[in-house]
């Protein structure tokens, strides 16, 4: 059994969706506050973490942020927000993925079992040593990534992502094409694949704005090159 902490500020929907989860299987704990999700985290760390971004005193996008300084836990974002800046902003902040309410129990559950698969899959790494990009390393068994030779911090997806590309080296692979091999959705918000591009560049590229390793081929999607 999966652990899942919500953070939810809504007694209604808080309750519903944590019954809804433990009937999907899961063990959740549900908190009414960030301050409070940080704390059980810290205590009692889970697999994965649901943030809502409206809450009382620190919002959900500190939230994120916080946690993301010591922890790489999955994180989905599930707000009835659903503006493009406030989905990007979640995800920015570090989010792995972003749910608009009302939630649908059976695709969150789906969602939440693609992070773990993602998760194990980035532990374990393909049977390869290390992938060199120039002066871009990354090492899949390790899960490490190393720029200038010097360790590049990067999250569960983020290292995935880094991963399917590297593992086609110089080949463009389409936003809809890396939806399904990193996120594992057949339909998804191709907006989750460009946050986070944009993440990794700030952390492996020396201009994030001229990009030399990750670069984009207008109109058909990314690629990864020395």
């Amino acid at each position: 059994m999966s652990a899942v902490l919500l953070i939810e500020d809504d007694d209604r929907i808080r309750l519903s969706l944590a019954m809804a989860l433990e009937d999907e299987g899961y063990q959740t704990h549900a908190v009414a506050t960030a301050e409070e999700g940080l704390e059980m985290q810290r205590r009692q760390p889970a697999d994965a973490v649901l943030v809502d971004l409206m809450l009382p005193g620190m919002d959900g996008f500190e939230c994120i942020r916080q946690l993301r300084r010591t922890d790489d836990v999955p994180v989905i974002v599930v707000s009835a927000r659903d503006d493009t800046h406030d989905i990007v902003a979640g995800l920015e902040a570090g989010a792995d993925d972003y749910v608009v309410k009302p939630v649908a129990v059976k695709e969150l559950a789906a969602r939440l079992r693609a992070l773990r698969r993602r998760g194990r899959a980035a532990s374990a790494g393909p049977a390869m040593t290390v992938l060199t990009f120039g002066d871009l390393e990354i090492r899949p068994e390790a899960g490490e990534v190393r720029l200038h030779g010097e360790a590049v911090a990067v999250t569960r997806t983020e290292f995935r992502l880094l991963c399917e590309l590297a593992e086609h080296p110089g080949q463009v692979l389409s936003r809809q094409q890396l939806l399904s091999r990193v996120w594992e959705y057949e339909i998804g918000d191709e907006r989750l694949v460009d946050v986070h591009v944009g993440r990794l560049r700030h952390k492996i590229e020396d201009s994030a704005g001229k990009p030399r390793h990750l670069v984009t081929v207008r109109g058909l999607g990314y690629k990864l090159q020395p």
